[in-house]
């Protein structure tokens, strides 16, 4: 028998489950590369139904207590009295999502002597100390691809919140207003802006391609250049660096993974180096972005907008500088965990767990760590040490 603890954001205020919204989910066949989607055996929930919070458990407590195995699920994981840390020292698994990360730092990792496994039910595994998983053995996997598109959509709905001047001129309206030259004295056109992204991998291409019908002319930095071919059809120009970019951007979005090359990347400098009144998009991780050069340039005026639902601490505080700060249009990390999303995740989660205890291998494409050493996907994307 395995424990399994599972760190899950809060139900809603008003109760669970909510109503279901839809009657069902559109059948996707496979993601825009051809991978195909999560395939556990089974699943036990709802398509459509919220499984990210506590009481939805990602739809896995039928399936792990009828194979004997203990489940713990939980929102309390900070602090070193939280239930998180009290369940963890004889944990074998955890399981824990971007948008309510469970922080599996070095010092956590030494206290569970038990783990074997550190999921993450989305993308994104850098709240888990990956040095000190190598070190310790622990296998890192996540559900990679079931929610990159739900990230890109949002990305393209914040660039055109901001450039638009959309959830101030709402906010007009809903509080019975009707002042069209505020609305509108911040209102452009996204047609004919350079927009560039930081990581052109699943997200940061897949924005790309929703943003070429907008005839803009697009840019991207990666450490991995795209196929020529790639380039051709949308039109692409490359840079080599972050640095080399931004100058020639009124837009930049963010779409890498947080390690030491991209942590603090948009800090005073970097900012400076932009266009005047040029617009920032973050839904990568929040520590990418210096919080207090964030502030400073939206104050300034150097920055028009900053956008993203990532922060970090996650949760944020109360007093976060990000929710006060002017011509912003922040969220709480919303973006990976639509209903649509949880569906994949849960049973992408559910899969993994399968070939875990099964003994059978984990999909490679879903792995981070493996063996002692970066495997898959984390192969990839990050570098050891980093």
């Amino acid at each position: 028998m395995a424990k399994v603890l599972c760190v899950l954001y809060p139900d809603p205020s008003g109760g669970y489950p909510p109503p279901l919204v839809r009657d069902g989910l559109p059948q996707l066949e496979h993601y825009p590369d051809g991978q195909t989607l999560p395939s556990p055996s089974a699943i036990d929930f709802t398509p459509g139904a919220l499984l990210g919070s506590v009481s939805g458990e990602l739809g896995l407590r039928r399936f792990l207590e009828d194979a004997g195995h203990e489940l713990v699920v939980t929102a309390d994981k900070d602090g070193d009295n939280s239930e998180f840390d009290r369940h963890l020292a004889d944990a074998d698994v955890v399981i824990s999502q971007p948008f309510w990360p469970a922080y599996l730092t070095a010092e956590r990792i030494e206290k569970a002597p038990n783990l074997k496994l550190a999921l993450t039910a989305g993308i994104g595994s850098d709240h888990v100390d990956l040095d000190a998983a190598i070190a310790h053995g622990v296998t890192v996997a996540e559900v990679t691809y079931c929610n990159s598109i739900s990230v890109a959509e949002h990305v393209v709905m914040m660039i055109l919140s901001l450039v638009r001047n959309y959830l101030p001129s709402n906010r007009i309206a809903s509080e019975g207003g009707w002042d069209i030259s505020d609305c509108v004295s911040r209102a452009f056109d996204l047609e004919g802006m350079d927009v560039g992204t930081v990581a052109a991998g699943r997200i940061g291409l897949a924005v790309l391609r929703r943003l070429a019908p907008f005839d803009v002319r697009l840019h991207y930095t990666d450490r991995h250049r795209l196929p020529t071919e790639i380039e051709q059809e949308l039109n692409l120009t490359f840079h080599e660096s972050a640095a080399a970019m931004v100058p020639h951007c009124d837009v930049v979005t963010v779409n890498a993974p947080l390690h030491s090359e991209t942590r603090g990347m948009f800090d005073d400098d970097l900012i400076a180096t932009m266009r005047r009144g040029a617009y920032l998009i973050n839904t990568a991780r929040g520590l990418i972005a210096d919080r207090e050069a964030v502030v400073r340039a939206l104050e300034s005026g150097q920055l028009a907008g900053y956008a993203g639902d990532v922060w970090y601490p996650q949760p944020a505080p109360p007093d976060h500088p990000w929710r006060s700060m002017p011509n912003h249009g922040m969220t709480p990390h919303i973006s990976g965990s639509t209903l649509s999303a949880q569906a994949r995740y849960a049973a992408g989660t559910r899969e993994i767990l399968e070939s875990f205890f099964g003994g059978t291998p984990v999909r490679d494409e879903y792995l981070i760590v493996d063996g002692g050493k970066l495997a898959g996907a984390g192969a990839h994307s990050y570098s050891k040490g980093g």
